[in-house]
């Protein structure tokens, strides 16, 4: 087989397997095999090909690792974060651990700020750290 159909037979396969996996890594080793089979087509031996296929390649992966890094979208912030929650009872007064009703339901809660007394006073959630949620009587704790 000749060098040429075969560095477009592996781009090929690279492209559509890309199309499985979408994450552009696949894409730029088909496009250097596609470089690789372009070398070949002009006459060059396998050598070159081979070390225009891999120079491409990995500067390629470079660049679509720096793009991913680069794109990759921020943490959302809580959807939670300012809502009020209602003080059901304390579990440890002396460390903030309480409970909350927050969407109907009886969450494990960390009190900041002024300590909250009275059940069925509303605290505010200020953020959440795992099923946790971090709570105080106004907004800015």
């Amino acid at each position: 087989m000749d060098d040429t159909v075969a560095w477009l037979i592996a781009g090929f396969v690279l492209v559509i397997a890309e199309m499985a996996t979408g994450t552009f890594f696949l894409l730029v080793l088909g496009i250097a095999a596609f470089a690789g089979a372009g070398v070949a087509y002009a006459g060059f031996g396998f050598p070159l090909q081979s070390l225009v296929a891999a120079a491409l390649a990995v500067a390629g992966v470079i660049l679509a690792q720096r793009y991913r890094k680069r794109a990759a979208t921020p943490p959302m912030a809580g959807l939670d974060v300012g809502r009020p929650a209602v003080f059901q009872s304390w579990v440890d007064r002396s460390t903030g651990q309480a409970r909350v009703k927050y969407r109907d339901a009886l969450w494990d809660a960390v009190v900041s700020g002024d300590a909250a007394g009275e059940p069925g006073e509303i605290l505010v959630i200020t953020s959440v750290d795992g099923n946790t949620l971090k709570v105080s009587k106004n907004r800015s704790a």
